[in-house]
Parts: structure tokens; C-alpha cells; sequence
């Protein structure tokens, strides 16, 4: 059974001139309750951002959509060869797109296309959402279109600037060639990249010395710039 000493001083740990104090584990209590509510409004910062672009990505999903019902509901009468070419690669693409790509026009402008690529599984990039520009001249498809990149990603065949190091769209290019396929050579570039022809020689040299440091930075990009 307690003291009355014992209590007295219990009493003068919380009491002070009639004022009452705290106890350390009110102030244990206190300090939780401040972390945790801290934690929350850091929670619902993160939620409200990754909702914000979820939506983003959505409403760029429904632009291409709309923009190739447009395009693909005009009559190809009056339209000169590039864009009859454009728009049954358009129509192509929509009905058959290739793995983890779509692409369309931006707006009303046939020559101006946007696309996106999702990181292939397996790969660094995996979990990533990737946007690219594409741009066609007058003379497609006897000159390949320009392919860069939205999106950052750390990889050794595409600079900061977004510009791809692929062969098909430089000297190996071919008329043959569609949207589909460069697309599907740009998958395949995620997948696989060639460090013996880079854009940036630092990222190669890493890839072949410091293969670990390399993945880690790829995936440390994906997740922040590509999700």
C-alpha cells in the first residue's frame, strides 16, 4: 500500500502553485498524437498528388482517343499522300496497338502525335508511364519522324533533352517502316539498351562497370519522373 509520502510527491510532480503540469506520459501522448497527425496530413498531401496525376494521365488517354476519332472519321479524299499515309497508320494503331503503347494526333494537327510507352516488365523501367512526342514532315514516310522522349528517364541511348539514339530513326530508316514498329523498337530499347552506340557516355560506361548503381538509378528515376 502506497505511502502518504509517496503520494504527496506524486502530487507535487503534477501540481505546482495550483497549477497543473503535465506528466511525462501526457507528454509522450501529446508528442505521438502531433507525429501522427503530421503522418496523415503527409499521407493525404501524397494521395491528393498521385491522384492529381492519375488524372493527368487519363485525361491525356482520352485526348488521343478523340483526336484519332476525328482524324479517322475524315474522308481521306483531298488529303495529300503523307497524311492518307498518317491515317491509316492512325487507324492501324487504334485497332491493333502494339504492347504497352498507344499513340494518336495531337488536337487537329495529323503531324503532330502523341504517345505512351509503359515501362516493360522485367526491365528498370518497369511500373513507369513514358511520353513521347512525335512529329512528322510533309515527306513522311520517305523521312523518318522525330521521336523524343517527355518523360525523363535515365537511360543511356536517350539524353536529357529526350532524343533517341535508334538507327531506324536515322540512317537505317525504311518507307516500310510504321508508327507501330518504332515503337516497338523503342520497348525494346527500355528492355535492352546498347552501351557500345550511347547519347551519354557516362550512363554506358556505368551500365558495363557499375551494373548495380545503374539499375538502381533507373529505377530511382522511373519512380520519381515516370509514375
Amino acid at each position: 500500500m502506497a505511502s502518504q509520502s509517496n503520494i504527496e510527491e506524486n502530487k507535487n510532480c503534477t501540481e505546482t502553485n495550483g497549477v497543473n503540469r503535465p506528466n511525462s506520459n501526457q507528454s509522450i501522448s501529446s508528442t505521438c498524437q502531433a507525429s501522427s497527425s503530421g503522418s496523415e496530413v503527409k499521407d493525404e498531401e501524397e494521395a491528393k498528388t498521385e491522384k492529381k496525376t492519375k488524372g493527368d494521365r487519363e485525361k491525356r488517354a482520352r485526348e488521343i482517343s478523340s483526336a484519332s476519332k476525328i482524324w479517322l472519321s475524315k474522308s481521306p479524299r483531298g488529303l495529300t499522300s503523307s497524311a492518307k499515309r498518317l491515317q491509316k497508320e492512325l487507324a492501324d494503331i487504334t485497332v491493333d496497338p502494339p504492347p504497352n503503347c498507344s499513340a494518336g494526333p495531337k488536337g487537329d494537327n495529323l503531324y503532330e502525335w502523341v504517345s505512351t510507352i509503359l515501362g516493360p516488365p522485367g526491365s528498370v523501367y518497369e511500373g513507369g508511364v513514358f511520353f513521347l512526342d512525335i512529329h512528322f514532315s510533309p515527306e513522311y514516310p520517305f523521312k523518318p519522324p522525330k521521336v523524343t522522349f517527355r518523360t525523363r528517364i535515365y537511360h543511356c541511348n536517350i539524353n536529357s533533352q529526350g532524343v533517341i539514339c535508334l538507327d531506324i530513326l536515322k540512317d537505317n530508316w525504311s518507307p516500310a517502316l510504321t508508327v507501330s514498329k518504332v515503337l516497338l523498337s523503342v520497348c525494346s530499347l527500355l528492355s535492352d539498351c546498347n552501351p557500345a552506340d550511347p547519347l551519354v557516355a557516362s550512363i554506358a560506361t556505368q551500365y558495363l562497370t557499375h551494373r548495380q548503381e545503374h539499375d538502381r538509378l533507373s529505377r530511382l528515376w522511373t519512380q520519381k519522373y515516370a509514375t
